[in-house]
């Protein structure tokens, strides 16, 4: 048989391609020659594929190899499509039989001697195999992730020998079985109970944590604000099987999904200079960025100042939509970003604004610049906007006194089920029409609210906001109706750096 046909994946964005390789066999001088767009990567194949097949014990043929990978248009990138090249080559040439091809899909990069090597978006070329209704063969080490698919047919090989001798029907490869309970382990967070004093700031990251609402922290060095941001994730309702999926999946196509992190919630803390591509994904080739690696998870932002201006600008359109399309000339990709965002920073250059030590030096205007680097439409966005302030010496000296994350895990996750039966989703997430719908407050909370748009000039996002956060308040004490007091809790959180 001069020709071979095989099917393989191709990653854009979240999504996994169909690509069917072709392999031709021609006489005249030896040349081997791969098209359908691929980078630099797959290019490189053919020196992997050759010693591969040799090292294994075939014969390379000596003869004009055509390696066409359909459809044209779309990008190839990554050693995935070794595997399929290296089969397609030996089917073609007949040393092994091409009639089990078609029922497979096939993903791999090869080492010199044959061996098979992880390959990334495991998940997401798993998911379309299954749903093409074909088996899928793949190394060894990413079954494990693979298998996240419910009712995939998954079957590892170590070596393109082991996946030979199974489509000869030698010896054939065992379909991988996913152990029962396997990555199912209850994550281990940090714990809240470790945190001395601060319990305004602990009740406001109760709130976020209930209505998966944005917040900033903001006070001296040393008080704790990254040590709170690191105890988030520990009383965050537990992931939902498709928040895992998810999850999984945009860390699967960067390459840093590992399958013990199954269910753990992401927390990402990008450094303050982090590029803006960095943040919201992009390249020649676009991939996620850090706000899609935290989806379902936990977004750190330390030092918020720091970032540069443009950085921060970014985050406005994923804080509201939750997804954000990377557009180049040539290709598109969307990628989920449904992420919490946790922030903090000092409140002035040197950090000891209203510090009880009076160290504090920076003049009216060094603090307006600083604080001038957020803007007001982001700040605008962020829904709780909390001071930390520094501890007493009774509070620093003393034992923590404070909650677990599991006792305040159980309120929070109470309130995120009612809102759940509720609504059918978090809070955060409420739109105009349903937050008149479902977060109307009573009369009280309606005076009160009023004068609080009159006195803190409260533009219509952050009347919405407050209205989302008293919802939350309420939930979290149980309450069918947003009343006065829970409004007052809510808008507290709303001064801004203003009035600090």
């Amino acid at each position: 048989m001069a020709v071979a046909v095989l099917v393989s994946r191709a990653l854009a964005g979240m999504a996994a391609h169909e690509v069917t390789v072709e392999v031709h066999l021609a006489g005249g001088l030896p040349m081997f020659t791969i098209v359908g767009l691929p980078e630099t990567e797959v290019k490189e194949s053919k020196d992997r594929v050759r010693a591969a097949i040799q090292n294994a014990g075939f014969e390379f043929p000596a003869r004009r190899i055509t390696v066409n990978l359909a459809p044209a248009d779309l990008p190839k990138e990554s050693g995935r499509f070794d595997l399929p090249i290296a089969l397609g080559v030996l089917a073609a040439s007949g040393q092994i039989p091409a009639d089990r091809l078609g029922a497979y899909e096939f993903a791999g990069e090869l080492s010199l001697t044959g061996e098979l090597r992880p390959v990334r978006g495991a998940l997401a070329m798993t998911l379309g195999a299954e749903r093409a209704g074909r088996g899928f063969i793949l190394p060894r080490v990413s079954a494990e992730e693979a298998a996240l698919v419910a009712d995939a047919a998954i079957y590892p090989a170590d070596s393109l020998l082991q996946v030979c001798a199974h489509l000869a029907q030698r010896e054939g490869l065992t379909r991988y079985t996913r152990v029962p309970g396997a990555g199912n382990v209850a994550p281990a967070y940090a714990d809240f109970a470790e945190v001395k004093g601060q319990a305004q700031a602990k009740r406001a990251l109760e709130v976020a944590a209930a209505g998966r609402h944005s917040i900033l922290m903001v006070g001296p060095p040393g008080t704790g604000k990254s040590m709170l941001a690191a105890r988030l994730p520990g009383i965050l309702p537990p992931m939902t099987d498709d928040e895992a999926l998810e999850s999984a999946a945009v860390l699967s196509i960067s390459g840093a999904f590992r399958p013990d992190a199954w269910g753990r919630r992401v927390v990402r803390a990008p450094h303050h200079t982090a590029s803006s591509v960095a943040l919201v994904g992009g390249g020649a080739t676009p991939k996620p960025g850090e706000i899609s690696l935290a989806h379902h998870g936990v977004l750190f932002l330390d030092e918020l100042p720091e970032f540069e201006r443009k950085v921060l600008e970014v985050l406005r359109e994923p804080l509201e939509s939750g997804r954000v399309t990377i557009s180049r000339a040539a290709r598109q990709a969307d990628f989920p970003a449904r992420f919490q965002l946790v922030a903090a920073m000092n409140p002035c250059p040197c950090g000891y604004l209203g510090h009880p030590s009076g160290r504090c030096r920076c003049t009216p205007d060094q603090v307006l610049r600083y604080r001038a680097k957020i803007s007001g439409p982001l700040l605008d966005r962020i829904d709780l906007q909390i001071e930390v302030p520094s501890l007493n010496d009774g509070e620093l000296t003393g034992a923590a006194t404070g909650e677990s994350s599991a006792a305040v895990r159980l309120r929070v996750t109470a309130a995120a089920d009612m809102q759940l039966q509720r609504q059918g989703k978090s809070n955060h997430l409420l739109g105009p029409a349903e937050i008149e719908q479902r977060c109307a407050p009573d009369a009280a909370g309606e005076n009160l609210l009023r004068q609080a748009i009159s006195r803190l000039n409260l533009s219509a996002r952050a009347y919405h906001r407050v209205l989302k956060v008293a919802r939350t308040i309420a939930d979290l004490a149980q309450c069918e109706r947003v009343a006065a007091d829970h409004i007052a809790e809510a808008i507290q959180y709303r001064r801004g750096l203003e009035t600090r």
